[in-house]
């Protein structure tokens, strides 16, 4: 069992940030996570302080890397324009929100998968992916499946995920890996702006999803994914032009921030 404390980290928001979605709330104060091979349980201490299941091993070799436990949130904070009355909120209110550093292959399955979805259905479809063709790890936890996996799946299990059309594009994508047309290591030695138009080479990837694999997956935290809630937030709070340069190198933090807020604020509008 480790310790792990920082003020700006929030297991809630992660789970609910649109970055993962095979981590679950399990009880008001437990958390249980898979990335990739690996599962962790997690136990809310206090605020901002929690119990990973692991050993210093693990943690220093995978958990401390895949929660970005050395970067300073705070100084993203501090940078937030001053006039910027809505981002100053949303960082407010998303705070403990950290980028977490997830596999490449499973950020661009997931994401081709999201399009079009809901969170709690992308959720569904991931899991149900992983069940009929990920290994097991245990009890019925399963790992992320390899692209051989799915790039040799019968359709009948993959018809079984609640794909929809996105099928194809996963199939095709993970054949792509597996016969080498796109080398998922080898890119992330490219530059932002080549990483995003090497990934659309990919079947079923757009800028968007581009732009979320680079950000979640390779951990290019000045990418910035524009889906329809990012730009209700630009079109509402920016006139249609939001000033990302002001923002670079970690645009994708800020990019967090809107998109968690601006949800949050939509749905309480609903509710009224």
């Amino acid at each position: 069992m480790i310790k792990v404390q920082s003020s700006y980290m929030d297991m809630e928001k992660i789970a609910n940030s649109g970055q993962i979605f095979r981590m679950y709330k399990i009880t008001e104060k437990r958390f249980e996570l898979i990335a990739g091979q690996h599962l962790l349980d997690i136990e809310t201490l206090g605020e901002g302080c929690y119990a990973f299941n692991c050993d210093q091993m693990e943690y220093d070799l995978f958990w401390r890397d895949y929660f970005d436990m050395d970067t300073d949130y705070s100084a993203f904070a501090k940078d937030i324009a001053g006039d910027d009355y809505f981002l100053q909120e949303a960082e407010r209110y998303a705070r403990g929100i950290r980028i977490l550093h997830q596999d490449p292959f499973e950020m661009l399955i997931t994401f081709i998968i999201s399009q079009r979805k809901s969170i709690p259905a992308i959720r569904t479809s991931v899991e149900k992916l992983c069940m009929y063709l990920g290994r097991e790890i245990e009890n019925g936890k399963y790992a992320f499946p390899t692209p051989e996996a799915i790039a040799f799946a019968d359709e009948g299990k993959l018809s079984n995920c609640s794909l929809g059309y996105r099928q194809e594009y996963i199939q095709k994508t993970a054949q792509m890996v597996v016969n080498g047309e796109i080398d998922l290591q080898s890119i992330g030695e490219l530059s932002d702006r080549e990483l995003v138009e090497e990934l659309k080479r990919c079947s079923g990837v757009g800028t968007k999803v581009a732009n979320c694999v680079a950000l979640f997956g390779y951990h290019r935290i000045d990418a910035f994914p524009v889906d329809v809630w990012i730009q209700k937030v630009i079109d509402h709070y920016y006139n249609g032009k939001f000033p990302i340069e002001r923002y670079c190198g970690y645009a994708g933090v800020i990019q967090q921030y809107m998109f968690y807020y601006g949800r949050a604020v939509e749905k309480n509008k609903k509710s009224c």
